[in-house]
C-alpha cells in the first residue's frame, strides 16, 4: 500500500527508534528481542519459502506466530517460560506497529490476542546459614581475588542483588556513611536503594581501599580492571 513503511522499514525502526531511542531499552534486552526475530524470521522463510528481505507486514499474521511458538516447544524444546519471552518481543513489535500501519489493525489485533502459556512457577529455595557461612569462607582472603569474591558474596546474600546488578555496581553507588545502602537500577532500569547492614558496610569500606577506585570503576573489578 503506498505511504505504508514495509515490514523491513518497520522492524529496523523498532529496534533503533522505538527500543534504543524511546524506551532506552538494555543491551540485555535489546539482545532477547533480537534473538526472537532471528528466530522468526527463519521460521517464516522456511514456512513461505521467501528470505526476510521480501517479506511484508501481512505475512506475520496470527497463525504463523502461533505456529512459530509451538515449533519453539515441540522442536527446540524451550520451556513456556521461554516461549512466553519470545511472545513478548512480539507483541511489543505490533504494538509499535499499531501506530505506523494503523492500516494493518485486525490484522495486528489478532496478533495481540494471541496469550501468554500459563505454567507452574516454582518456588525459590533459598541458603541456610551453614550453606552461607560455607560460601563466605569459601574465598582465600590473603589474596586479592579471593577478599573481592567473599565481598561480593556478603552482599549478595545481604541484599539479594542479581549477579547483573552486582556486577555492574560502580564505586559511585556505594554510600558508607550515615543510612549506608547501595544504588542500583536493576531490571526494566528500575533506581532501587538497598540498605546495608553493620558488618557489610565495615566489610565493604575496608574493600574499596585496596586497590584505589575511581567513582566511575567497577565495585568488584577482575584482574586487569
Amino acid at each position: 500500500m503506498t505511504g505504508q513503511p514495509t515490514f523491513p522499514t518497520l522492524l529496523e525502526r523498532f529496534f533503533t527508534q522505538r527500543l534504543m531511542q524511546q524506551r532506552q531499552a538494555s543491551a540485555h534486552t535489546i539482545a532477547s528481542y533480537r534473538d526472537t526475530f532471528r528466530l522468526l524470521l527463519q521460521f517464516a522463510q522456511k514456512r513461505l519459502r521467501r528470505v526476510p528481505s521480501t517479506l511484508a507486514l501481512e505475512d506475520i499474521d496470527a497463525p504463523l506466530v502461533v505456529d512459530f511458538l509451538d515449533e519453539l516447544e515441540k522442536v527446540r524444546d524451550v520451556t513456556a517460560r521461554t516461549r512466553n519471552l519470545r511472545l513478548t518481543a512480539i507483541h511489543s513489535f505490533f504494538r509499535y506497529v499499531a501506530f505506523e500501519a494503523p492500516a494493518h489493525a485486525a490484522q495486528i489485533q489478532r496478533v495481540l490476542a494471541i496469550p501468554a502459556k500459563r505454567f507452574a512457577r516454582a518456588l525459590v529455595p533459598f541458603l541456610s546459614r551453614q550453606e552461607v557461612d560455607a560460601l563466605l569462607a569459601a574465598p582465600d582472603q590473603r589474596t586479592w581475588s579471593g577478599r573481592r569474591d567473599h565481598v561480593l558474596i556478603l552482599l549478595a546474600v545481604q541484599t539479594g542483588l542479581r549477579l547483573s546488578e552486582l556486577t555492574g555496581l560502580q564505586q559511585q553507588d556505594l554510600h558508607l556513611g550515615t543510612g549506608a545502602h547501595v544504588r542500583v537500577i536493576g531490571k526494566g532500569r528500575k533506581e532501587r536503594c538497598t540498605p546495608l547492614s553493620k558488618n557489610t558496610r565495615a566489610v565493604l569500606a575496608a574493600w574499596v581501599k585496596e586497590p584505589l577506585k575511581l567513582p566511575d570503576q567497577p565495585l568488584f573489578p577482575n584482574a586487569s580492571g
